[in-house]
């Protein structure tokens, strides 16, 4: 794995995180659970797969008050609203969240900085956190979801037709590390 020197640590403005905060949950676990299916699910060994059936997790995102519910159904991540309480609830701020996905932080050193909080099932929290540790997993790239870049996977022949788009500059904290 890849660390780089990471920014500082950064939360979203109250403001930004009260509005994100009134966003329905439960297309946001949608999403998040068919992420994780593309990127985690063909890659979790027999074992993990059998320790994590019918385990729910819950991903909250303290500093955007948003909170993504899921379980384990035996072949995929499946969405679940929210009921009864996870065995498994991970918590960071978004940036924590981001600088995981990029490889730019390591979660041991978000752990023991009280950054990074499992609460819950402390066995079920080692399995998934070594689980991930072990995988091979690709490192998220913001500028692959900007629209252009999405536009030119997904319909190369209209985006060669449209106007180039001008750059808009990430902020820090999503900008990859400079060589």
């Amino acid at each position: 794995m890849h660390y780089a020197n990471p920014p500082p640590p950064y939360t979203l403005p109250r403001p930004v995180g009260a509005l994100l905060s009134r966003l329905p949950a439960f297309p946001g676990s949608v999403l998040l659970a068919a992420a994780i299916n593309a990127v985690l699910a063909s890659q979790l060994p027999q074992d993990v797969r059998d320790i994590l059936r019918g385990k729910r997790i819950a991903i909250r995102v303290r500093d955007a008050g948003l909170r993504f519910d899921f379980r384990w159904d035996g072949r995929r991540f499946a969405p679940h609203a929210r009921q009864a309480e996870p065995e498994l609830i991970i918590s960071a701020n978004a940036q924590d969240f981001l600088l995981l996905a990029q490889r730019r932080q390591d979660p041991d050193t978000l752990f023991f900085n009280r950054r990074l909080v499992m609460e819950g099932d402390t066995e079920l929290g080692l399995v998934v956190k070594n689980a991930l540790d072990a995988l091979e997993i690709p490192v998220f790239d913001p500028a692959q979801w900007a629209p252009h870049a999405v536009l030119q996977r997904r319909a190369p022949a209209l985006a060669r037709r449209l106007p180039p788009l001008p750059d808009l500059p990430l902020p820090a904290f999503l900008r990859p590390p400079q060589p």
